[in-house]
């Protein structure tokens, strides 16, 4: 899943002192990758990379790699429950930088929400027959961002329980599906399409999204006993379970469906394929694992954004003016956070904002990497990893960016508008302080 899932674990875990073992921050990592992009951009990608699926997934895992380095050299030098919000500050120091860095995070943690709210839409349609309109199914997709803000209201104990018992249920789900799908796929009947570099490296930047979630476990660092031996253990264990996972489930997608069926089912791909499989009641089972996948990383992604923003103002690692005004109470980051998360489903498709989500994480992970080399020597980081992340997210974001040009300009421009505008967000802001401070 793409998202920084579980902070709200990490948040009364924590608080209460207690420390987290390597089973459950591996576990943590699991539930933060596992599940809301996989059942929302299959067919997406496959219009790119036909049955090569399983390789671009592989190949996003390599990628992802190198980034699960460097961050968990980051969260064992740096343990905070700040995580990346805090990496960026501790690499370019408090400024405007690190504050436009922050801003445009938490936009991309926006984006990446209102995916998993498109994509709750989706299925909910599809469950319900295809029979809502374009117009109910995004208001359904803005009905659940309002209710998952809601529910954060609750307290993270409630959020904590119910999203590790939603993440079971669809981790279980997605294991007997690929199970019984490989087993019961004519394999004799396939063929294997065929393939472009460029046409996979597509694939693979739209999947990346769903490795994006391993940044959640530097959150966990200081609750850790030993950080700089465990950190590193449980998100490589995680990146690496996900990973098979994510392989075997798209290997049985592609047995039992052909490309071009994937791109007409588009945002439902898993459910038909469940059909095939078991019948009405696989089509049911995996429908319904989408819908808590999904509201599972709505409601996690949510939250984080929310105490993302709220923790940058209260560190300062966004201006005071900014923090002071806007970002004020968590009440209030929650608040704005589900309206701007609301008009993103509105404003764009599923296929599109899941492109865009990607985007946003891959530019934040070269940038954060980047900031790395500079605190190199504080975290003994080997130097060749650290560049190979940055060369190979920004390789993705560039293939990727393109096609994004090519095939939904606006989207492109509402991407470089949020990169521009978090940065000019936080200068304003600044300006605005220190006029402020004058005037006094």
């Amino acid at each position: 899943m793409i998202n920084p899932s579980k902070p709200a674990l990490l948040k009364s875990t924590t608080l209460k002192g207690k420390s987290i073992s390597l089973f459950s921050a591996t576990a943590l990592g699991i539930g933060g990758m596992m599940g809301a992009g996989l059942f929302s951009l299959l067919g997406t990608a496959s219009a790119h990379a036909g049955t090569h699926i399983p390789l671009a997934f592989l190949l996003g895992a390599i990628a992802a790699s190198f980034s699960v380095y460097s961050y968990a050299k980051l969260g064992a030098t740096f343990p905070s429950s700040g995580g990346a919000a805090t990496f960026t500050v501790m690499s370019f120091g408090p400024g405007l930088i690190s504050g436009g860095l922050n801003v445009f995070q938490y936009i991309a943690y926006l984006i990446a929400a209102a995916l998993y709210a498109a994509g709750f839409a989706e299925y909910s349609n599809t469950l319900l027959g295809r029979h809502l309109s374009p117009a109910e199914t995004k208001l359904i997709g803005a009905v659940i961002v309002i209710l998952c803000a809601g529910i954060n209201l609750l307290g993270t104990d409630i959020v904590g329980r119910a999203e590790m018992l939603a993440i079971g249920f669809v981790t279980l789900a997605l294991i007997l599906f690929s199970i019984d799908g490989i087993h019961v796929a004519d394999v004799s009947a396939f063929k294997m399409t065929n393939w472009s570099i460029n046409g996979i490296a597509i694939a693979t930047g739209i999947l990346y999204i769903n490795y994006q979630g391993f940044g959640v476990v530097t959150n966990s660092s200081n609750a850790m006993q030993v950080p700089h031996k465990e950190l590193p253990l449980a998100m490589f264990f995680a990146l690496i379970l996900v990973t098979i996972a994510y392989i075997l489930v798209s290997t049985a997608v592609v047995l039992l469906l052909t490309p071009a069926q994937m791109i007409i089912d588009s945002g439902r791909v898993l459910a038909d394929a469940a059909q095939i499989v078991a019948g009405k009641i696989g089509f049911v089972v995996i429908g319904a694992s989408a819908l808590l996948a999904c509201a599972a990383a709505l409601n996690a992604t949510i939250f984080a954004a929310s105490n993302i923003a709220a923790d940058m103002a209260q560190k300062n690692s966004v201006s005071e003016a900014l923090g002071d005004e806007v970002l004020k109470t968590e009440l209030r980051a929650l608040t704005i956070s589900a309206l701007l998360v609301i008009a993103l489903v509105l404003a764009f498709p599923l296929d599109v904002v899941g492109k865009m989500a990607s985007l946003a994480f891959l530019l934040v992970y070269a940038a954060i990497t980047y900031g790395h080399i500079r605190v190199r020597n504080q975290t003994g980081a080997k130097l060749w990893p650290l560049w190979a992340a940055i060369i190979i997210n920004l390789s993705l974001f560039a293939t990727l960016f393109i096609n994004v040009i090519e095939t939904a300009s606006n989207s492109a421009i509402a991407l470089v508008a949020a990169l521009v505008g978090s940065f000019a967000i936080e200068a304003t802001s600044r300006k605005f302080l220190r006029k402020k401070l004058k005037s006094h």
